[in-house]
């Protein structure tokens, strides 16, 4: 990836506010589900229910798909990334640490998320991103460009 595409995407990943991600159901069917994450460089975190159909999903096939988006008022100004990605559920609070610790300082609150009983109700994940699609229309409608990580 060059410097250019590795300061975009690191752009977009601080300044984006959350990220949608999709993961393959038990019936074949992909499932969106707009997410906050954190990351530290491209390797990206979030918290979801332990025992959500996202977790039972990542479960049974750890490949996502992501995007990310900027916001913008017109077309011209669409800027974001599109990720196929490998998701993987943080088992023990020693492998958790890293994500609490993204997540915490872009959301203070993160030690309150799941109540009293957090590590019974809420799983962190680790999101190694294979592919990235950079978009950035301001150089044509629908500029994107596939690197790897």
């Amino acid at each position: 990836m060059e410097k250019a595409q590795h300061d975009f995407v690191l752009h977009v990943l601080d300044t984006a506010q959350d990220l949608t991600l999709a993961t393959i159901r038990p019936d074949g069917y992909p499932q969106a589900t707009t997410i906050s994450f954190g990351h530290d460089g491209m390797l990206l975190y979030a918290g979801i229910g332990k025992h959500s159909q996202k977790a039972e999903n990542i479960r049974s096939n750890p490949k996502v798909s992501l995007t990310i988006n900027l916001p913008y008022n017109n077309w011209s100004e669409i800027r974001g990334l599109s990720m196929s990605a490998i998701a993987e559920l943080l088992e023990t609070p020693e492998q958790s640490a890293p994500a609490r610790t993204c997540l915490e300082r872009r959301f203070p609150g993160v030690s309150e998320w799941g109540g009293p009983d957090m590590a019974a109700e809420v799983a962190f994940l680790r999101i190694r991103p294979q592919m990235v699609s950079v978009l950035d229309y301001s150089k044509g409608f629908g500029h994107t460009e596939l690197v790897s990580t």
